[in-house]
C-alpha cells in the first residue's frame, strides 16, 4: 500500500537561518574582545565553549531532515509533527464542524523537529491565526485557549479535516505556509512552530487509527491512519 523514501541529512529550517546567523555573529562579538583584552585566556575558552553549545542548540532545534514519501492510498493519514500522541478521543468540536471528531494530538517537545507537514492531499478552505494564552501544550485548554492556527482541508473525496498548530508555554511564534485556496501536498510544509508546543487534528469519527496514546511519530513518515471511504 506505501512505500517511502526518507533522506537522514539534515539542513537548517529557513525560519531558523536568522537565528543562526545571529549567534555565529556573538560569538565573534563576544569572544575576540576577550580573546585579545581579558586575562586570563582560559575565560575565553570557557565562552567559547558556552557560546559553541548555544550555536549546537540552535541548529539542531531548527533542523529540517529532508523527507520523501510515496502513497498509494490518498486516505492514508501521515504524521503532521514529530513527537508523542498525546490524545485520541472523540471530541464535540464546536469552532469549525460543530459536530464530534475525533482528536488527534501531537505534543513535541523543544528536542523534536518543528517543522510541521501535511497529514493529506486536498484543497486548503480555511487558515486563520488566533491570538491567545500560553499555557502548557500538553493542556487540554490549550486546544482553545492558547495562541493557534488553523487549517482545514478539503480531500478529493470532499472529506474535511482540521489541523491545529498550538503554541506551549515557551512557544512564542506559529508560522503557517497554507492559503486558502491552494492545494496541499504530501512532502510540504504546512508550517513551522518555535520551541515546545502540539498539533491536533479533527478527523471524522470513524477514521481507523494505526498509533496510540504514548506511541512516538515522525512527520511525513508515520503513518498514523486512515480515513473512511
Amino acid at each position: 500500500m506505501k512505500s517511502h523514501t526518507s533522506n537522514r541529512h539534515h539542513r537548517i529550517h529557513e525560519e531558523g537561518r536568522h537565528s543562526v546567523i545571529g549567534i555565529v555573529l556573538l560569538m565573534f562579538i563576544i569572544n575576540i574582545p576577550i580573546y585579545f583584552f581579558v586575562q586570563p585566556h582560559w575565560l575565553c575558552i570557557i565562552t567559547l565553549i558556552l557560546t559553541a553549545m548555544l550555536l549546537v542548540f540552535v541548529a539542531y532545534f531548527f533542523r529540517n531532515p529532508v523527507r520523501e514519501v510515496e502513497i498509494t492510498d490518498p486516505n492514508f493519514l501521515l504524521a503532521p509533527a514529530d513527537g508523542h500522541v498525546v490524545v485520541i478521543e472523540p471530541t464535540m468540536e464546536d469552532e469549525i464542524f460543530h459536530e464530534k471528531r475525533l482528536q488527534v494530538s501531537i505534543f513535541m517537545s523543544p528536542f523534536n523537529v518543528h517543522a510541521n507537514w501535511y497529514p493529506v492531499e486536498g484543497n486548503i478552505v480555511r487558515s486563520e491565526h488566533q491570538k491567545g494564552r500560553h499555557m502548557g501544550a500538553w493542556l487540554p485548554k490549550s486546544s482553545t485557549e492558547n495562541e493557534r492556527s488553523l487549517v482545514v482541508i478539503e480531500t478529493p473525496s470532499k472529506m474535511q479535516i482540521a489541523v491545529r498548530q498550538i503554541a506551549g508555554a515557551m512557544a512564542r511564534r506559529i508560522v503557517t505556509y497554507a492559503k486558502v485556496g491552494k492545494q496541499s501536498h504530501r512532502n510540504e510544509h504546512m508550517g513551522f512552530i518555535k520551541l515546545g508546543s502540539r498539533v491536533d487534528m479533527y478527523l471524522p469519527l470513524d477514521t481507523e487509527m494505526f498509533v496510540q496514546v504514548g506511541e512516538a511519530v515522525r512527520g511525513n513518515e508515520t503513518i498514523i491512519g486512515r480515513l473512511p471511504e
